[in-house]
């Protein structure tokens, strides 16, 4: 039996609680300030997260490539440990953002209720949302422009296991999530040296020098034997 089943049968033998998301979150979309005051862009110091972030730099966040200054700011700033989703048009993209932040109208911010904010590790929360990413992606409103079910989405059901329970599951996928980046860092190399070493080989073969030559082979001219 393992440790995650021990704790199963410990903390929840009859099973998990499961509530609609709008009941354990703060839903709240993101925005983008007007580009033409640059009184909200000129040295800034707010994080505002949009998709490039999450292609440049992963599901873990502390930092954005732009930033605003107060004065963009409507009303508070989304919560460190809130995790965004994108929920129109690229769909279903999601990160973790550890800092107080803002990001733009392609993302839906959920932060935890001050009820649930002890009852549930940010980092698990993270995790579940694979979950409702491929959810998002199979429920899409298709009118010109792709967003998903808002109405459906706030009442997707959310597990609420114990503490531990959660920990243990952030301790597995954590320890995959590391093998998964070293195995990719290592095919990455790999791949550098293969790309290295082809490039070699096509110099060797293929841009032969005239003085590289050997005796018995043959060189021609190109136009000889091709008409271009």
């Amino acid at each position: 039996m393992s440790r995650l089943d021990e704790l199963l049968q410990t903390y929840c033998p009859n099973g998990v609680e499961y509530l609609e998301i709008h009941e354990v979150f703060e839903l709240r979309n993101g925005y983008t300030p007007s580009t033409r005051n640059d009184s909200y862009w000129r040295n800034g110091s707010i994080p505002w997260f949009t998709m490039e972030d999450l292609r440049a730099n992963g599901g873990t966040l502390n930092n954005s490539i732009q930033k605003i200054t107060p004065d963009a700011v409507k009303g508070e700033l989304f919560k460190a440990n809130s995790v965004i989703i994108s929920t129109s048009a690229t769909i279903g993209e999601h990160a973790l953002i550890l800092v107080d932040f803002l990001a733009n109208q392609r993302f839906t911010c959920l932060t935890r209720k001050k009820k649930y904010a002890d009852l549930l590790n940010p980092k698990f929360v993270y995790y579940y949302c694979f979950n409702l990413s491929q959810w998002c992606k199979e429920n899409i409103n298709i009118s010109g422009f792709a967003s998903v079910d808002m109405g459906r989405f706030s009442k997707f059901k959310f597990p609420l296991p114990p503490l531990p329970v959660q920990e243990e599951i952030v301790r597995i996928l954590d320890t995959f999530t590391a093998l998964e980046n070293e195995l990719e860092k290592q095919l990455e190399a790999e791949l550098a040296a293969r790309t290295k070493q082809y490039e070699y080989y096509i110099h060797k073969l293929l841009f032969l020098s005239q003085k590289s030559i050997e005796p018995n082979v043959q060189s021609i001219k190109l136009g000889d034997i091709m008409h271009y």
